[in-house]
């Protein structure tokens, strides 16, 4: 794609802002057409939606994952659209988007123990609305990886780093500044189903099948004592908001690797089963990275 010119940038930028007023049920139902438009387009991404919804075991082959399916590609446009509304709208009236919330006290008990908090966010509902609603509230951490498309990586900054949020790259420095804001016992965070970048994950089975699995969550977390919560932003029907939960991890994650990924994988899957239509099935989980041997590789001779 050529590089836009600053003029074009500020009309797609302006184009944007106005779509951003609209009412949420008007976006989020452009959105459920926009998933269809997405999949029904050429490519992989209808493939891989449909393997990941059939194999998740999480419905019956037939008309139940049929269904799910039918059901998740509304949801995914759905959680492009709202970025405009999230990213574009005032701060404050962002964070009114959020129409209450579950297990939070859970979070404000570790605070008040002198804990850092690091929220494991899995791509469940709206995600981009978790950060910028903590981040109102105590100051939040957070690692950023500027997308290639210029215009999409100003208006991404622009849209998280808000209130008190602070965004840092997605490199050493970057794991740095979030081990200093967990001793000081400020919050952080993690993107826990994404594939690890080669050396730094372990295999871990997901839904049943094995995923490279990161493992900054566990080593964030026994250097610091930080108390750990899956988070979800539940999408409530009808545009009506999100309302967000929060599930405790039970115990401190132990420090073996794979033992660690895997309790974060179940961690995971247990949100999603909670909103399965939420969750983003297009997304490749379970490719390899390059250079990383593979679970089902015979071995070497």
């Amino acid at each position: 794609m050529p590089r836009l010119v600053p003029q074009r940038q500020f009309r797609v930028i302006f184009l944007f802002k106005l779509l951003a007023r609209l009412p949420l049920p008007l976006l989020h139902g452009l959105g459920i057409a926009l998933g269809w438009l997405i999949y029904w387009a050429p490519g992989r991404h209808s493939g891989r939606m449909r393997e990941n919804v059939f194999e998740s075991g999480l419905c019956t082959p037939g008309r139940d994952c049929r269904r799910l399916l039918r059901q998740a590609i509304g949801e995914s446009g759905k959680a492009i659209v709202e970025l405009l509304p999230v990213w574009l709208r005032p701060y404050e009236n962002v964070v009114k988007l959020v129409k209450g919330t579950s297990g939070w006290a859970q979070i404000d008990a570790a605070r008040a123990a002198g804990k850092g908090i690091i929220l494991i966010g899995p791509h469940v509902g709206c995600f981009e609305i978790i950060n910028l609603y903590y981040a109102s509230l105590h100051p939040f951490t957070a690692m950023y990886k500027p997308p290639r498309k210029e215009v999409l990586a100003a208006l991404m900054l622009a849209g998280r780093q808000r209130g008190q949020a602070t965004l840092v790259p997605t490199d050493m420095s970057g794991v740095r500044a979030q081990l200093a804001a967990l001793k000081r016992h400020e919050a952080i965070g993690i993107l826990p189903d994404q594939v690890a970048t080669g050396g730094d994950g372990v295999w871990a089975p997901f839904f049943g099948r094995p995923a490279y699995t990161p493992t900054l969550v566990a080593s964030l977390q026994r250097k610091t004592g930080a108390a750990a919560f899956f988070v979800a932003a539940e999408r409530l029907s009808w545009g009506r908001g999100y309302r967000i939960h929060v599930y405790p991890l039970d115990a401190p994650l132990p420090e073996d690797k794979t033992a660690a990924a895997t309790l974060i994988n179940r961690g995971v899957e247990d949100v999603v089963r909670r909103f399965p239509a939420q969750y983003l099935w297009s997304y490749n989980r379970h490719k390899r990275p390059g250079g990383v041997a593979h679970p089902d590789d015979p071995p070497a001779e």
